[in-house]
């Protein structure tokens, strides 16, 4: 994210729902919870060009399911 005063800056662009931004909310980036995942390309492919680099996606759409390693595929 470029800058925490864009409007609408803590709210995600794809559910509208509080992103959690640690940048959003003034604090460092490292303390984001998307530096502690992995990240869906496909929900960050989804993004409006005109929102990219502009406000951060939710954790509950932004991160990649994680799968137990006994569960069985999908």
């Amino acid at each position: 994210m470029s800058s925490p005063q864009t409007p609408l800056a803590s709210q995600c662009p794809l559910c509208n729902q509080p992103n959690q931004c640690a940048m959003a909310q003034g604090l460092p980036a490292a303390q984001c919870w998307c530096m502690h995942g992995t990240l869906s390309t496909e929900a960050l492919a989804s993004l409006a060009p005109q929102e990219r680099g502009q406000r951060c996606i939710c954790p509950s759409c932004g991160l990649v399911p994680q799968v137990a390693p006994d569960a069985p595929p999908l």
